[in-house]
């Protein structure tokens, strides 16, 4: 049996939750905790590992490329349990990316898509705030460690604690990075949609989040390097906007670093917005129409058959 559980605020004055602003507190909620575990996972790898003498030396990151697995598993977790807090209200979009591409082709309501987004980088500043409350003394001690160009004392790496920026290879392009974020992205919500999708193989049993976060693991993996693997302009926004307000300076706004990278900022915005439905209208286009009309069909071919089974066949 259930057990009820009362409300913390008085009925007569939830009653103006049980709508959009209701959808939009479960978003703030749901990203905040994407970013408190994600920049979180980030953290521990980059300042507290190190500077709790548990790496080779209070500055060393990675020792092996194995250990970015670590803050790919470590997205996953965050997407998942965002995705769990929020879900049942809201949706759990808890990404502007996802927001819009569901406006395009899954019928969300456009007025809906502004305060959703800002609710969305509200929690992830906010999460934000937290992460740098709680590793403050660990990212001061490496910023301190750390020799090397610095931006009003702070590193490179610990702003990607926060916020991406592209790797070097690029050489301060904008379509490397553009691209990249186009095409995880597009991945992203080809795959989320695919997972809620209950005419196809949708996963059951309120397992959908959990397959979410092995998507972001996937994407972390196969395309993370290239830029951070943002796929989510609140996630990058938010932070940015932190980092920004707590001294890193140019590093945040507009994004550059001197013979590396210059005015990032905006491309982990359009990138992912533009990926989205790029991913939406890829799956509808190749798998979704199809489904669509299967189901108008008196009888359903078994899949991978172009035809009915027949009784000759069996």
């Amino acid at each position: 049996m259930a057990v009820e559980i009362p409300p913390l605020i008085k009925p007569s004055h939830l009653r103006r939750r049980g709508g959009l602003l209701g959808e939009c507190l479960a978003e703030f909620i749901g990203t905040f905790v994407l970013i408190a575990f994600g920049c979180g996972v980030v953290a521990m790898a980059v300042a507290a590992l190190p500077g709790s003498g548990r790496a080779a030396t209070p500055t060393t990151i990675f020792l092996a490329a194995g250990d970015w697995l670590l803050i790919a598993w470590g997205w996953a977790f965050a997407v998942m349990f965002g995705v769990y807090v929020a879900g049942g209200v809201s949706g759990a979009h808890i990404n502007p990316a996802v927001t819009l591409a569901f406006a395009v082709r899954r019928g969300f309501s456009w007025a809906k898509v502004v305060p959703y987004i800002i609710s969305q980088v509200a929690g992830a500043f906010v999460g934000a705030a937290l992460v740098y409350a709680v590793y403050h003394d660990a990212i001061s001690a490496f910023d301190g460690a750390t020799r090397g160009p610095k931006t009003n004392g702070h590193t490179l790496a610990t702003f990607s604690i926060f916020a991406t920026f592209p790797a070097p290879y690029f050489h301060g392009g904008i379509w490397g990075p553009l691209v990249d974020q186009i095409v995880g992205t597009a991945f992203l919500v080809m795959l989320i949609v695919a997972v809620i999708d209950l005419r196809n193989t949708a996963v059951k049993a309120n397992l959908g989040p959990v397959v979410i976060g092995f998507v972001v693991a996937a994407i972390g993996m196969s395309f993370g390097a290239n830029a951070g693997y943002a796929i989510n302009p609140a996630r990058d926004f938010g932070p940015r906007l932190f980092t920004w307000a707590e001294g890193w300076n140019s590093l945040a706004f507009p994004g550059s670093l001197a013979g590396s990278f210059s005015a990032y900022w905006w491309i982990p915005i359009v990138g992912p917005l533009i990926g989205g439905v790029v991913g939406v209208l890829a799956y509808d286009l190749f798998i979704g129409d199809v489904l669509h009309e299967r189901g108008q069909l008196a009888e359903l071919p078994e899949p991978g058959r172009t035809r009915p089974t027949t009784s000759d066949e069996e």
